[in-house]
């Protein structure tokens, strides 16, 4: 492990072992959050394919009843009923905040334009079409869900990327580094301080030699 650049004196020693106590008070508090996020992210994850799962039975039945309209109906008459929509839907994009992560909840206004249910009369049209544009508007709010559910996964995976090479970097290259620098500079200092003691005693005998 390679020292850092530092002159091995005592005031360089006690600013290292601050800065250390600040590593590992802070690697701590990295692994923590890195930990906290990972218990949140699998939960995303499980609430990402239990939506995921919803959303693919509700389209398929969408589908189903849809395909079941285009051979009940002549292709101009499902064009014409479904010319005009009678509702329409505003997305809004809020932030919901996960460990400092700021990520998308999305939620719909429905806007009504008239009292009607469905855009066309029942007269002309086949049930499926119903069945279909019902399971299309219960599908809505399960596809938002789902697309928010999605991005913060997204967003919250590469945070615990981000925090795990601190973590990483912290554990493996900074402290080890800064607890070898710590043990060079006492070594010095100690033989320093081995040196200095030897000289004085030298010295001392020399002074009582020349006074005897």
């Amino acid at each position: 492990m390679a020292l850092l650049r530092v002159n091995p004196t005592r005031m360089e020693l006690s600013r290292l072992k601050k800065r250390l106590k600040v590593a590992v008070r802070g690697h701590k508090l990295l692994k923590d959050k890195r930990d906290e996020m990972v218990r949140r992210f699998i939960a995303l994850i499980r609430e990402n394919k239990r939506l995921r799962e919803e959303t693919e039975e509700i389209l398929c039945k969408a589908l189903d009843a849809f395909l079941k309209a285009r051979l009940a109906m002549p292709p101009e008459e499902m064009e014409e009923a479904l010319m005009f929509p009678v509702r329409e839907i505003e997305i809004n994009a809020g932030k919901q905040n996960i460990m400092n992560v700021d990520v998308p909840e999305l939620t719909f206004e429905e806007v009504q334009r008239s009292d009607a249910f469905l855009p066309y009369g029942f007269l002309s049209t086949s049930g499926e079409l119903d069945a279909s544009i019902v399971a299309l508007k219960d599908a809505l709010p399960v596809m938002l869900k789902l697309a928010g559910v999605e991005k913060a996964c997204s967003m919250l995976a590469d945070e615990i990327e981000k925090t795990r090479r601190r973590v990483n970097a912290l554990e493996y290259v900074l402290i080890p580094q800064l607890q070898e620098t710590i043990k060079y500079i006492v070594m010095k200092l100690d033989e320093n301080e081995r040196g200095n003691l030897t000289r004085l005693m030298k010295m001392k005998s020399i002074l009582q030699g020349e006074k005897s």
